[in-house]
């Protein structure tokens, strides 16, 4: 017998569960399918090889949003490091920016937190929502449509059987029916694809190979960039005073060979793309290097099925805007569903989607043109346009007001949370 949901969500990583979280005790029914067990908590990182790969610069508007969550206290404070500062400079030239929050009459810029530590306190709020089932580890085996009569249905989905029109058949043979799907799977996402989403997307032919290293200098609690002529390297700064993430985005067969070498030969290569700014490499762990791609679904919204985070855009991490993206996402959706709750609405109405997609769609696409537009400014050859760009970036280095737009867009307050 199918169990019926006002909501299924697709894939419980940082945005689906994020949105669950938003709209828990709440009048809906919400089922999270996710396919990894919540993890335990952890302890404080002593050791490069204590460190998640995959992290996140999150903004302040992220930081606002976990915070009305209840999650952001949850975290730990050994796993998360505010940053005050950020350094940026042309590898192949002279020109530079640098941010700052004490100049800007800020208290932080962001912070770099591991995606399991965010993941596993969103996590453990799930699962003390009453009305949020989590279906972990599970994964979907397939996936098919079913009409009923009524586009409105404004009791809940246990006491509607009518309101069937997803079923979502898990490996451990349940199903699960509801109107309103929304994919919160990734990149590859199995939803979109099933679905037939229109998507515009080109492979950078670059990979973003990640680690956590350990230099002989302090990180100055500083976000470190260099663009260099084959990509970017950028180091993160972690709780421990020199433990940083590092992501360095470069060709395939580069990312190949960085891969191949030994733990001593790398951390030399690390060292010399980074000119030396934290002084030695001391130590590295383990290393992985990821296909960057950018893909943006044509719509979010379809017939009761919604798109979210990686499965509708995905952004090259040059400024680490990615999962800040996916977590607003969240938010504005959650924020339509509960108005429309509030007005009578049923969480699947077609109008309460579309305003959905309306506001997050110019932020998302206005977000990926200008880090694309930042990419292959830093990828041209000529000398003339290498001297302009160096020459522009030490100009707006200069101009407070213009570094203070760039720093309010990139945290995020141009936009409330409420």
């Amino acid at each position: 017998m199918n169990q019926q949901f006002d909501m299924v969500i697709i894939g419980g990583g940082l945005v689906g569960a994020s949105l669950a979280c938003a709209l828990a005790n709440s009048s809906l029914k919400i089922a999270l399918v996710e396919s990894q067990l919540p993890l335990a908590p952890f302890d404080a990182p002593v050791h490069v090889t204590d460190v998640d790969q995959r992290v996140s610069a999150l903004n302040r508007a992220s930081e606002t949003f976990l915070k009305a969550l209840g999650v952001w206290q949850d975290l730990p404070a050994a796993r998360v490091s505010p940053y005050h500062k950020m350094r940026i400079w042309d590898g192949v030239g002279t020109g530079h920016i640098q941010f700052d929050a004490m100049e800007l009459a800020e208290e932080h810029l962001g912070h770099i937190v591991e995606n399991r530590v965010t993941a596993q306190a969103l996590m453990h709020k799930v699962q003390q929502a009453a009305n949020v089932q989590l279906f972990a580890p599970q994964t979907v085996q397939k996936l098919a449509s079913q009409e009923f009569a009524s586009q409105t249905v404004q009791t809940p989905a246990s006491q509607d059987a009518a309101a069937q029109r997803y079923l979502v058949h898990l490996t451990d043979g349940q199903v699960l029916a509801s109107p309103l799907l929304v994919a919160a799977d990734g990149a590859r996402s199995l939803v979109r694809q099933w679905a037939e989403f229109e998507t515009r997307e080109w492979d950078y032919q670059h990979h973003g190979l990640v680690c956590t290293v350990q230099t002989s200098i302090v990180h100055e609690q500083c976000c470190w960039q260099r663009f260099t002529a084959s990509g970017v390297l950028a180091f993160l700064p972690l709780a421990h005073d020199k433990l940083c993430s590092i992501v360095w985005s470069c060709p395939e067969a580069e990312a190949q060979t960085l891969l191949s070498l030994d733990a001593e030969d790398f951390n030399l290569a690390l060292e010399k793309a980074f000119e030396g700014k934290l002084g030695k490499i001391v130590a590295s762990g383990p290393r992985a290097a990821i296909p960057l791609r950018q893909r943006h679904a044509k719509t979010y919204v379809k017939d009761g099925i919604v798109l979210v985070g990686d499965a509708a855009h995905t952004i090259h991490p040059l400024a680490g805007q990615g999962v800040n993206l996916g977590l607003m996402d969240a938010y504005v959706l959650s924020d339509e569903i509960k108005q429309g709750l509030a007005r009578g609405l049923a969480a699947h109405e077609p109008l309460l989607l579309a305003r959905f997609e309306r506001r997050r769609m110019p932020h998302n696409l206005s977000m990926m043109a200008t880090m694309e537009s930042f990419k292959r400014l830093f990828a041209v050859k000529s000398p003339v346009l290498r001297w302009a760009r160096n020459w522009g970036m030490s100009k707006v280095n200069k101009l407070g007001f213009v570094k203070r737009h760039i720093v309010m867009q990139a945290m995020g307050l141009e936009r409330k949370i409420k």
